[in-house]
């Protein structure tokens, strides 16, 4: 079975930090390009950030360059999102995402489209409230 795993959701305050992990198990992260996901209620599922198969390439959503960092550890089969400074408005729940084909490249225009991504996790809930 091929499974994509979230933690590391929680509340914290305007300001602070978290840092999500997403486990995979049944399949090898490293020949994957991978993405997190995030949606807000009454909103659609909007692109965070993404890299490729070796973390060469990265892409983030404007609205999270230079508070956000995409890191993957294929030897830990697991990919983390680093959360700085954050807003209310980072508030949603967050979903990382698995995709064997190439959709991760610099500069790239369709690595938001989340029907690239064959595998999902279920998702873990990020509140940034005081």
């Amino acid at each position: 079975q091929l499974q994509l795993v979230e933690s590391g959701g929680g509340l914290v305050q305007p300001g602070g930090s978290l840092k999500l992990s997403c486990a995979a198990s049944g399949f090898s992260l490293d020949n994957y390009d991978i993405g997190w996901f995030r949606q807000a209620p009454g909103k659609g599922r909007e692109g965070v950030s993404c890299t490729s198969r070796t973390g060469g390439s990265t892409n983030y959503a404007d609205s999270v360059k230079g508070r956000f960092t995409i890191s993957r550890d294929n030897t830990k089969n697991t990919m983390y999102l680093q959360m700085n400074s954050l807003k209310p408005e980072d508030t949603a729940m967050y979903y990382c995402a698995a995709e064997v084909g190439p959709v991760c490249s610099d500069g790239g225009s369709t690595w938001y489209n989340t029907f690239l991504y064959e595998y999902w996790g279920q998702g873990t809930q990020v509140t940034v409230s005081s």
